[in-house]
């Protein structure tokens, strides 16, 4: 009992601390904004209140834009181990359930099954009439509680198989959020990790190009820095909208880490992957970078680019770390370019790695 109360007092401090801060910083009282504040207030999300601090720190305020988009970067996404847990307990309650509904059934298939034994038996030892109708009403009864139980059993195993469908079908959307970074939407390293392998297999069975390329912001943390850790966030998103505008059908796109984006192009060669890379590069520069709560111009975002592409004796390790040599070289000379294997830049690069 003490325990429970120590749990209500210390759940209620938080509400209080929650409503405190939305009173003080006079911010609407919605679900979003309190459950931002009482996670601040446990303390629990390190990240969240890292980024909270650091913005009333320079602003000394949090605008609507701001709460919208901690919400959505740090609270928006249920664990997905979670999710899955409650889907597969579910899935196994409805298995439960069609058990039992299967083993009533069976019961009452036995039970019918002996009362037509029995009833026979009575047939054959009836004399009158009476006797005879006594034994067909039976009949007649037992056949129609046997056919009401069918089509229940059938009607709930219809209702089961859709309710099963549903679970199948958010299985596979909770799958897909997994493999998905919440911050961009882009596919997360999960996804890379388990779609280059595949995509590099292929194409080594069957003699297709594949080629590689490795984004990073130039600097990024200048951004971070100057601006607070949300606006790096929108710059991470400003990139990821020039990536899915331009990367389209088979080709794997993903946010590889941090500020490092990574784009997979089966079936294409090297000239053509330089064509591809160059364009979302000048893409990005074209996009002034805006700041969502007071409308302040940034200034451009640029990246730097480098391009692999797939040898008979590579494997996706080997491929990876030409096209990250690739870019570390691009940023050595000068940022905001795009260096492929066969330039002397990254020769230069290897070179001096060597050395």
């Amino acid at each position: 009992m003490v325990k429970l109360l120590d749990e209500h007092e210390r759940t209620l401090a938080f509400a209080e601390v929650a409503l405190g801060q939305i009173k003080s910083l006079r911010q609407t009282a919605v679900p979003r904004n309190y459950e931002i504040w009482y996670v601040y207030a446990t303390g629990y999300n390190a990240p969240l209140n890292k980024i909270i601090n650091e913005t009333l720190a320079r602003n000394g305020r949090l605008s609507e834009s701001d709460l919208e988009q901690i919400y959505e970067t740090y609270l928006s996404h249920i664990k997905t181990s979670d999710r899955i847990d409650k889907v597969g307990a579910r899935v196994i309650g409805e298995i439960d359930d069609v058990m039992n509904l299967i083993t009533e059934a069976l019961g009452m298939s036995e039970s019918y099954d002996a009362k037509l034994n029995g009833a026979n038996d009575q047939l054959r030892t009836a004399k009158t009439r009476e006797q005879i109708k006594a034994v067909v009403d039976g009949l007649v009864k037992s056949t129609r509680e046997m056919r009401e139980t069918n089509k229940a059993l059938e009607s709930r195993l219809a209702l089961s198989k859709t309710e099963i469908s549903n679970l199948q079908h958010s299985l596979e959307a909770i799958r897909a959020e997994s493999l998905t970074d919440p911050l961009t939407g882009l596919g997360n390293r999960k996804y890379f990790d388990r779609s280059i392998e595949m995509a590099v297999r292929a194409a080594l069975a069957s003699g297709e190009p594949l080629s590689m390329m490795m984004f990073d912001i130039d600097h990024f943390k200048s951004f971070n820095d100057s601006y607070g850790h949300l606006t790096g966030d929108q710059v991470l998103r400003l990139v990821a909208m020039s990536l899915k505008q331009t990367i389209k059908g088979q080709d794997i796109t993903a946010r590889y880490g941090g500020e490092e984006f990574a784009v997979v192009l089966p079936n294409t060669a090297l000239r053509q992957a330089l064509t591809v890379a160059d364009h979302i590069r000048r893409a990005v520069m074209a996009k002034e970078l805006k700041k969502k709560s007071t409308g302040e111009i940034l200034g451009r975002v640029t990246i730097s680019v480098g391009v692999s592409m797939l040898k008979p004796d590579d494997d996706t390790d080997s491929l990876i770390e030409r096209a990250d040599a690739c870019l570390y070289a691009a940023k050595r000379n000068g940022r905001n370019r795009v260096i492929c294997e066969v330039d002397p830049e990254y020769a230069a690069e290897t070179r001096g790695q060597v050395a």
